[in-house]
């Protein structure tokens, strides 16, 4: 019986992305802080969102939920954070 082999390795090249341009800063912004759902995302978030009022004078803060980790962000969610000057994503466990 012939073994076959599988090579697991993604050997598509990637292609660089040009990152966002960074704001030159946070005062009168609006940040949109995304909760992927995952446990302590929102108290992350419930910190970070006091941190940038306090210390940064953000104008507002978006609060927006993915409905799972496991998936993307829904459109309506993207829409929402879209208004946004900034957005924060929360990645916890």
């Amino acid at each position: 019986m012939p073994i076959t082999l599988v090579n697991p390795l993604n050997e598509t090249l990637a292609q660089p992305a040009t990152p966002a341009p960074r704001l030159a800063a946070l005062h009168g912004k609006t940040i949109a802080l995304l909760d992927i759902s995952k446990p302590g995302g929102n108290v992350f978030l419930d910190r970070i969102e006091h941190l940038l009022k306090e210390r940064h004078g953000v104008a507002g803060v978006l609060r927006e939920m993915k409905p799972t980790f496991a998936k993307p962000a829904p459109q309506g969610v993207l829409e929402k954070i879209r208004s946004a000057d900034a957005v924060i994503e929360a990645l916890a466990d």
